[in-house]
């Protein structure tokens, strides 16, 4: 999402520590890492709510049937395929005793 590397975020504390100052450093992160936490919260319900709103399991449901019946026919096709085949029924299988 950033494009934020280690020397970025060295030079962010550093810059962060002289502003802040030691004494009130410690505060101010537990604070930022709190906000932080109920934002992740927030967008969790919100996320959530959106979803069962939408239904989004059952769509998901109606998505991963529609897969396994579009496999299912797949290899209907296949199978069909190479019955219907005039090399498949002429063919012996190898014979593994003569190797």
């Amino acid at each position: 999402m950033f494009d934020i590397g280690f020397a970025e975020l060295l030079v962010i504390a550093v810059i962060t520590l002289v502003v802040m100052g030691p004494e009130r450093l410690p505060q101010t992160l537990r604070t930022l890492a709190l906000w932080l936490g109920r934002i992740r919260q927030q967008y969790r319900k919100i996320r959530q709510e959106f979803e069962d709103e939408i239904g989004i399991d059952d769509v998901r449901k109606q998505l991963y049937n529609e897969n396994v019946l579009r496999d299912l026919a797949d290899t209907k096709k296949e199978i069909e395929k190479s019955l219907n085949t005039p090399d498949a029924a002429n063919k012996e299988p190898p014979d593994s005793r003569n190797e």
